[in-house]
């Protein structure tokens, strides 16, 4: 048992302040996943169109960002508005897909983007895939068509087009796979001491504000909501809905996320932020009873466990070429 001159000790050498730090960065990672995970349900819980919520959560989420996050307020580069274009088309077909099928193929089949990721990156990028990423490759494509197994079940109140919900979260990979691409490239070419990470999320989200209520006008829709809908019994909760759903789910996700990714290994990172595609489906569960079916689950499942192992794999990798540099390195006095 620890005893109490062994707490004050611990303290006193700083032990105690130096855990904290080390758990801190973490714990907003977990933060942030977990903020992420509940957009599935609460978009479900909005009584709006697909545009509209897209378009209207982005803008809350813009306004809130550009209050809490002063580096959102600089640094915008051509990077910014490519990643303003992809990241709208992420969003608007995430939430898209959210009000067609359930939330675990939403989740599930945006979580495929490595593997666009690896198909477009020797193109894009000139980067060479290894014979461990082609096992990693096939695992996820084995998972992706899993997930397309239960496209034929019965509908569900929240999963009302599973086959077309399930193409459009597929889009959603690709689009985030291209995202990450157009990121990696203008970062290999950016100045040094230039960063407008930051400030590329706020004009995705203003991207995907106007892109949302552009499409909703051309196709006659209506975008903002009317008087009518101000008397509906679902005013309230779709309000509520809307207001977490970019305040917390996106805003202060992101801005977590952002202090988190500062001093947690990228490795690391990746697996903390797969607390997002396990939570999101139980959250679904919980407020929707909706039940993913048994395909779906198998290829979540697959995906998750194939990233797991790949991220592993890549962090023994990247320390085993590290001892090797440093081993091979003249020792400097």
């Amino acid at each position: 048992m620890t005893t109490n001159g062994t707490r004050v000790e611990a303290v006193a050498s700083g032990a105690v302040p130096a855990a904290a730090a080390a758990w801190r960065p973490r714990l907003d990672l977990v933060m942030a996943a977990a903020l992420f995970s509940t957009g599935g349900a609460f978009i479900k819980w909005c009584d709006l169109a697909p545009l509209q919520i897209a378009g209207l959560r982005s803008l809350v989420a813009a306004i809130v960002l550009l209050l809490i996050w002063p580096a959102t307020r600089r640094g915008f580069t051509r990077g910014s508005l490519l990643f303003g274009v992809l990241y709208a088309t992420t969003l608007i077909a995430f939430v898209t897909a959210n009000k067609l099928t359930t939330a675990a193929n939403a989740i599930f089949l945006q979580s495929t983007a490595p593997l666009f990721v690896l198909l477009l990156s020797p193109f894009a990028l000139g980067e060479k895939v290894r014979r461990s990423d082609l096992v990693f490759m096939a695992a996820l494509a084995g998972g992706l068509a899993l997930c397309f197994g239960d496209s034929g079940a019965v509908v569900q109140s929240t999963a009302p087009r599973p086959l077309l919900g399930n193409a459009i979260a597929l889009l959603s990979g690709v689009a985030w796979a291209a995202t990450i691409i157009g990121l990696r490239w203008f970062g290999q070419r950016a100045k040094p001491g230039q960063d407008g990470a930051a400030s590329s999320v706020v004009v995705g989200n203003l991207t995907s504000f106007a892109a949302a209520w552009l499409i909703a006008t051309c196709l006659s829709e209506p975008f903002f909501p009317d008087r009518a809908f101000l008397e509906r019994e679902t005013f309230a909760p779709t309000l509520g809905s809307l207001l977490f759903l970019g305040v917390l789910q996106v805003g202060l996700a992101y801005y977590v996320l952002s202090r988190g990714m500062k001093s947690v290994p990228a490795v690391e990172a990746s697996l903390l932020l797969l607390v997002e595609p396990v939570f999101s489906p139980l959250w679904a569960y919980l407020v929707h009873h909706e039940v993913p079916g048994a395909w779906t689950l198998a290829g979540g499942g697959v995906i998750l466990v194939a990233t797991a192992l790949h991220a592993m794999a890549n962090a023994r990798r990247s320390a085993t070429l590290g001892e090797s540099v440093a081993l091979a390195e003249p020792a400097r006095e």
